[in-house]
């Protein structure tokens, strides 16, 4: 069979997408979307976006990871840095706060895009401060859990 160039290139490009491998990182009490402050952050739960998010994303490889504990976010962090293509971390709290996850995210090679549900800069002023976006690629906020898909397009 004889393949026109365009042809190989589409297949190729297909396959190089399709081995894109992502992980979504979410920290504390994010675990609790759908019943907490629903004003703020919407009825749905984040395992029913996580399923809704991968069905319309298959050429993505999409891992997912919670924790409301900081240390095993930085671990998680570490583990992943160097062989995914991209971090999606929204680590709530601990962005206004952790030093430490804002040394990991420095410290790895993949490429990390920040994500805030809420328009951080639209809340109390200490949610102004991240320790996390001068190491990020990007930061995305206030678009609800669409933030999720707008920072999973940048990698693509």
């Amino acid at each position: 069979m004889v393949y026109k160039q365009e042809t190989l290139y589409l297949i190729y490009l297909s396959v190089y997408i399709c081995s894109m491998k992502i992980i979504i990182i979410n920290g504390p009490n994010l675990n609790l979307l759908g019943k907490r402050e629903t004003k703020i952050y919407g009825n749905k739960t984040f395992e029913d976006y996580f399923k809704d998010l991968k069905s319309k994303n298959p050429s993505y490889s999409i891992d997912y990871y919670q924790s409301n504990i900081e240390g095993e976010l930085i671990d998680i962090l570490q583990e992943v840095g160097y062989t995914y293509d991209g971090i999606i971390l929204n680590a709530g709290a601990y962005t206004h706060t952790s030093i430490g996850i804002g040394d990991a995210v420095k410290a790895i090679e993949t490429p990390v895009v920040e994500v805030h549900i809420s328009n951080t800069f639209g809340r109390e002023a200490f949610r102004h401060q991240s320790f996390i976006s001068a190491g990020a690629k990007g930061v995305i906020l206030g678009f609800g859990l669409e933030s999720y898909e707008l920072a999973l397009a940048s990698f693509g």
